[in-house]
């Protein structure tokens, strides 16, 4: 039995990179289009929900989604969530219609087609380097005097299996603030299981999220960015430790 499924692990993680391959090679032309200039980039966002949609369908997942309050039209946010699976960018995409930009790893543009537009679309962070980040800080504020809005990731790196949800960095909290943006606090309570970063798991099923309340930053300072920070990461906790209930 046991061969079985590993059998099975083994050819669904074949099954998603071709569901992440396929979408982009059909639209490789409309997609190269929609990049060419930054003021199309809300047309290459509606193509990219498309295919987040696309692999979470194909996999089997069920999303259902609760909004606590709905975004805007045309408002810029500061969408937060935990990071812990490889399909939370297509569950961030589907959850959120706002057209947003990725603050995330540099390390997946090196995953090819997908990479390409990664590069070109996102905004790419070196965690390493400081200069990196502060190049982060001063894009994210390009994008957000654009209209659009930021997504950030503010665990930083996935964390081990075994932790729920890690510390936050101040970086999403700190822009925010900057900007005057609300906080959008998402949480995502199934992804773990259901495709972890651990080859031999996961499977179809039904996949959440919960859209929490927005914080207001308008009458922020700097000065709050801990209190901010700390205040997000516990919505999103008790969110998890209701959903392991």
């Amino acid at each position: 039995m046991i061969v079985f499924k590993y059998i099975f692990w083994t050819l669904y993680r074949i099954w998603f990179y071709i569901l992440v391959a396929l979408p982009i090679i059909i639209l490789f032309p409309i997609l190269l289009l929609s990049i060419s200039k930054e003021s199309w980039y809300p047309y290459f966002f509606k193509l990219a929900r498309f295919w987040a949609r696309f692999i979470l369908v194909g996999m089997g997942f069920v999303t259902k989604i609760k909004y606590l309050q709905k975004p805007e039209p045309k408002k810029s946010y500061m969408f937060i969530a935990n990071h812990t699976s490889m399909v939370d960018i297509m569950l961030m995409l589907v959850t959120v219609k706002n057209p947003f930009v990725f603050v995330g790893k540099a390390e997946l543009a090196k995953i090819p087609l997908f990479g390409f537009f990664y590069k070109r679309t996102c905004i790419l962070v070196d965690r390493s380097s400081a200069k990196s980040r502060q190049a982060v800080f001063l894009r994210a504020q390009k994008r957000l005097k654009q209209g659009l809005s930021i997504c950030i990731f503010p665990e930083g790196l996935v964390p081990e299996e075994h932790i729920l949800l890690d510390e936050f960095k101040d970086g999403a909290f700190r822009l925010a603030i900057n900007h005057k943006t609300p906080i959008v606090p998402i949480t995502f309570p199934d992804n773990k299981q259901r495709f972890s970063y651990t080859f031999f798991s996961g499977g179809p099923g039904i996949m959440r999220a919960t859209m929490h309340p927005f914080i207001p930053t308008e009458k922020l300072t700097i000065e709050d960015t801990k209190a901010i920070n700390q205040q997000s990461r516990q919505i999103i906790l008790d969110q998890l430790q209701k959903n392991l209930l």
